[in-house]
């Protein structure tokens, strides 16, 4: 699974059976979920925790904590914004993957408020955010 070097175009991009076919974008999308928005908080916070997601050798690891917040998937891939940008290709038709909003979007919250109202705003402004 990797960085998609045929094309320069950001996106989740899926290789067509035949080396002549044209490659093929997946659909974008935005999804609100408090349990993704809290994974996404959880993830600024905790090092490990966003790590584990972002980490594309190791899939198994990344549907386990999926499926501790009640999120089932079996091919999930977590991309940052960047890796997105830069376009990705799928590798397999059961990929569901998603995008963690750039920590950098954020500032600290404050008057007794969480950042989970500022995750799922993110999300939904990055396409596949979860």
């Amino acid at each position: 699974m990797g960085k998609r070097t045929t094309k320069a175009e950001r996106g989740i991009w899926k290789r067509k059976n035949n080396v002549n076919d044209p490659d093929v974008k997946v659909v974008d999308f935005s999804y609100e979920s408090d349990i993704l928005a809290q994974l996404v908080v959880d993830a600024w916070a905790n090092n490990s925790i966003k790590q584990t997601l972002l980490d594309h050798s190791n899939q198994s690891d990344v549907r386990d904590l999926l499926a501790s917040r009640g999120i089932f998937l079996k091919r999930p891939v977590v991309l940052t914004e960047q890796e997105y940008n830069d376009g990705w290709q799928m590798e397999d038709d059961d990929e569901v993957v998603l995008v963690l909003p750039n920590e950098s979007r954020k500032t600290a919250s404050s008057g007794g408020f969480t950042l989970l109202e500022t995750a799922k705003l993110l999300m939904a402004i990055t396409p596949n955010g979860i």
